[in-house]
């Protein structure tokens, strides 16, 4: 299984919003910090916002910051979120599948046993434990503290 960039980059907005705890951030920054398209960011945030993990201020002296302590956001959530779908394969598309033996194929069932196993271990971690080593991943994006 992959997760999609989307998810991915909703990802890393709350790893750097949760380094920046106790200021505020820009999505120009965050782009620039991990090297991708702020056009692309504009609408992860917004929907962070939508989903209540970012809390974003508007006008001058606005920015982002977490909508929530880390310890109260779960990535089992986030991905849950943020990802369109989880259709492994063709058949988990209850509308469109063109396989013929969906009806008594087992491989769905397991398959759908290994994406809950998946997300169950995500549920089992929130933004603060993947933020434990915060002095490396600030040095890592060289963030400036103040």
């Amino acid at each position: 299984m992959q997760l999609t960039l989307y998810t991915d980059y909703s990802l890393r907005v709350l790893i750097y919003l949760g380094l920046q705890r106790g200021r505020l951030s820009t999505v120009s920054e965050i782009a620039q910090s991990y090297g991708i398209s702020r056009n692309h960011l504009v609408k992860v945030v917004h929907n962070l916002s939508s989903l209540g993990f970012v809390h974003s201020i508007r006008g001058k002296g606005g920015g982002l910051n977490l909508a929530r302590p880390p310890e109260q956001i779960n990535i089992g959530d986030v991905v849950r979120n943020t990802e369109a779908n989880f259709d492994i394969v063709e058949c988990f598309d209850g509308k469109q599948h063109d396989c013929p033996i969906t009806a008594v194929c087992r491989l769905k069932g397991v398959l759908s046993d290994a994406a809950n196993a998946f997300l169950g271990v995500l549920d089992g971690y929130t933004l603060a434990d993947v933020l434990k080593n915060e002095h490396k991943l600030v040095a890592t994006l060289r963030l400036v503290r103040r």
